[in-house]
């Protein structure tokens, strides 16, 4: 019935041969790669004006020379991310980039910070989905959780049915978002320009504005930022595209910054225009539509489609998440089923693993996108910071031709993403102060995981210069618990493999034992029966002395100790709990013994 219930959900595996049909064109991995980025068009512009609210409406101006250096930050992040896509064809980002260029811990901090971002990108983008939805419904309001929650879900199921199938369904929210904003912003501009809308609404640029700080625009600044998370997930994900894989991506890449930078402009030019100020209970874009066309059917299509391509977004996370956890795992900083491919092609456990860590996020969080927006965007800065340091040091060492252009590309992007880095940190310090606490910690787990797997590696590896340990016999331990078919079986076995066999009886009374020693000896009298009497109805504390007993003096012949356990299998599975299970008990138990083996010996019901 599961197997079943995963066909409907997953559809049916596909062939290892079929994998470079999961490749994706141009047109796909935009709307997959760039939903992430294209989406934070949706609250960056709202995340500015919560900040400069915090003075008065008559600050809302800042908000222009703000996204002015927001898209300057964003032309450096777009060329320096089209150099490392062409130096590092393989994938990887930033991950790779600082490993190979700084260092193993650079390395582990830019792939340990891009883990956390792309959790956050689903829990940001789900949240921010729901709270458009609820802003179109406010009577959902009180079940927020609930709906980010099933959408997590569903998300996750269609990434598990393959990459080209996801990004098929996924391409058309993702376009009609983009034209939804464009027929938004083309109307708005227009009414402007016509004079439709009121000049009162909004201060010029230039008004003097009391209590305004440095510290405030700043703060300003690295909250509108969270419009550029998303960047760095194309260069983690070249491998997904089609060949030429690099080229593909570089033209992605420009796609996605271009239609970025438009739809940021407009956005937040209107919103100024407008005079919007941020609501608890309606987002930005739905205030600009209300403003635009009143609550008709256009409001609703621009309502619906932010709302799509919000949860949608969190696509992104899904196709970079499992590929950057591959890299990680093919290195052995993280687990090794995360280089495992499931039944549809793709890293199944990364995706199942992402989905569950955004629910208990957005648990945790009361699906508040606020209070998760500046931690994803700290996640995102810190390897944007790493990897264009580890280009320049790239740059320094091999100075191939053009490599001062290349550097100088580098050292801006580097000189920005630290400077908005130190401004988080400086100005939301209270938001984004446990990053110093789990970042370490990640990186201290992968490597445990490294020296784990490296202990493996060594004692699995085969020295010619050392023998082998020689087995001259084995002992076989067969634990009986009565005379029936499942132990003759059991003892027919070991006989075929040696005469050096001890049947191990425990009893609990002492007449009990008797009558066992009894049958057991008309039965079975060529195989040595043991007894154990157990005071306190244990089976397992004398049959593990035991073991150890015989154990110590076969390893004095070099003679090796099998515990044969016998194991009697239901024709149905539920009638497993109609019966003691001390079989499974027992191997539990002694799996754990160094030089012990463990067998078990099958016996099925036919009814």
């Amino acid at each position: 019935m599961l197997s079943s219930v995963k066909r409907l959900l997953i559809g049916r595996p596909l062939k290892s041969t079929a994998l470079g049909e999961q490749k994706l064109n141009i047109l796909k991995a935009l709307a997959i790669l760039s939903s992430d980025a294209l989406s934070s068009v949706a609250y960056g512009t709202e995340q500015i004006l919560i900040v400069l609210a915090t003075i008065s409406v008559i600050a809302f101006w800042y908000s222009i020379p703000i996204a002015v250096g927001i898209l300057v930050l964003l032309a450096a992040l777009i060329l320096s991310y089209r150099q490392i896509i062409y130096s590092y064809p393989h994938g990887g980002g930033a991950y790779v980039v600082s490993k190979e260029n700084i260092g193993e811990k650079a390395g582990l901090i830019a792939g340990g910070s891009l883990l956390v971002d792309y959790i956050l990108t689903v829990a940001v983008s789900v949240s921010a989905g729901t709270d458009a939805i609820t802003s179109a419904f406010p009577s959902l309001h009180t079940h927020t959780v609930s709906i980010a929650c099933v959408l997590v879900i569903f998300i996750t199921i269609l990434n598990l049915r393959g990459l080209t199938e996801s990004a098929s369904i996924l391409a058309y929210p993702v376009y009609l978002f983009v034209v939804a904003l464009f027929i938004l912003i083309g109307v708005g501009i227009f009414k402007i320009f016509t004079g439709q809308v009121s000049p009162t609404h909004h201060v010029a640029i230039g008004a003097p504005v009391q209590g305004i700080t440095l510290f405030l625009l700043l703060r300003a600044f690295a909250s509108g930022c969270s419009a550029l998370t998303g960047v760095e997930a194309i260069s983690n994900a070249i491998p997904t595209f089609k060949d030429p894989a690099p080229k593909n991506a570089a033209k992605t890449l420009i796609l996605m910054g271009s239609l970025l930078a438009l739809l940021f402009t407009g956005i937040t030019f209107l919103a100024y225009y407008y005079g919007i100020a941020p609501k608890h209970d309606e987002t930005v874009v739905s205030q600009i539509a209300k403003e635009t066309f009143g609550r008709n059917y256009l409001y609703f299509f621009i309502q619906g489609t932010t709302a799509l391509i919000l949860v949608l977004a969190a696509n992104t996370g899904y196709s970079a998440f499992p590929l950057l956890a591959f890299s990680l795992a093919k290195d052995k900083y993280m687990p090794r089923m995360f280089t495992i491919r499931g039944d549809r092609l793709g890293y199944s456990n990364g995706i199942v693993s992402l989905g569950i860590a955004s629910i208990l996020l957005i648990i945790a969080f009361k699906g508040k996108t606020e209070h998760l927006i500046p931690l994803y965007a700290v996640g995102v800065f810190i390897p944007f910071t790493l990897s264009q340091t580890g280009m320049i040091i790239k740059w320094l060492r091999e100075k191939p031709a053009g490599w001062v252009a290349k550097l100088t590309a580098n050292l801006i992007g580097a000189l920005i993403t630290l400077t908005v880095l130190i401004i988080f940190f400086v100005t939301k310090l209270g938001q984004v102060w446990f990053v110093f606490i789990f970042l370490p910690l990640i990186v201290f787990a992968f490597l445990r995981v490294k020296v784990h797997y490296e202990a493996v590696g060594e004692q699995l590896r085969i020295d010619p210069e050392k023998p082998a340990l020689q087995i001259d016999g084995n002992v076989i331990i067969v634990p009986v618990a009565g005379i029936t078919k499942v132990v003759e079986n059991s003892i027919n076995y070991a006989k075929s493999l040696t005469d050096q066999i001890f049947a191990v009886y425990v009893s609990f009374d002492r007449e009990d034992e008797k009558r066992f020693e009894e049958k057991w000896e008309k039965w079975q009298p060529n195989v040595r029966l043991v007894t154990l009497h157990s005071h306190y109805r244990s089976v397992l504390q004398p049959l593990s002395k035991f073991i150890d007993t015989v154990e110590h003096k076969a390893s004095e012949n070099n003679y090796r100790v099998t515990v044969l356990i016998p194991q009697f299998i239901t024709k149905k599975s539920w009638h497993n709990i109609l019966h003691n299970q001390s079989s499974f008990l027992i191997r539990a138990y002694l799996i754990f013994k160094k030089k012990v083996i463990v067998s078990t010996l099958p016996f099925h019901f036919k009814k």
